[in-house]
């Protein structure tokens, strides 16, 4: 039924205005109009959209919201954001290794970082 529909990836944060920042300025996302109410960012992502909402519930989810997969680049990507000013998370996870600020799963071919946004939402880049 849905197979063939898009998905929009949805956050909430308590601050429009530090999210705007983030999404916008840090991570390089392109906001799309600004006809929507202000308490709602659009942001476009590859072929994705990230709505960004305000909530009173903002940040309190514990796992993962947002996943970027991009490939073979993840290095590049982390000395960008680093460049920014991102911070990134560390985990320790079984059969994982970190590597500087990438986490390397050898097993599964797969790197991953992990940052938060300013509200603790959890957002991952993956590569290989």
């Amino acid at each position: 039924m849905l197979a063939n529909a898009d998905a929009v990836a949805t956050v909430g944060v308590r601050d429009v205005v530090k999210a705007r920042e983030f999404y916008g300025k840090l991570l390089g996302l392109r906001e799309l109009g600004g006809d929507g109410p202000a308490e709602v960012l659009i942001f476009e992502s590859g072929r994705s959209r990230i709505q960004v909402y305000r909530s009173d519930y903002a940040g309190t989810n514990q796992a993962t919201a947002i996943t970027w997969d991009v490939g073979d680049r993840i290095e590049d990507v982390a000395a960008a954001l680093k460049e920014k000013g991102a911070r990134f998370e560390h985990y320790s996870f079984e059969g994982m290794r970190l590597e500087g600020d990438i986490h390397v799963m050898d097993a599964m071919n797969m790197k991953a970082l992990w940052l938060k946004d300013p509200d603790g939402n959890i957002l991952s880049i993956n590569g290989r």
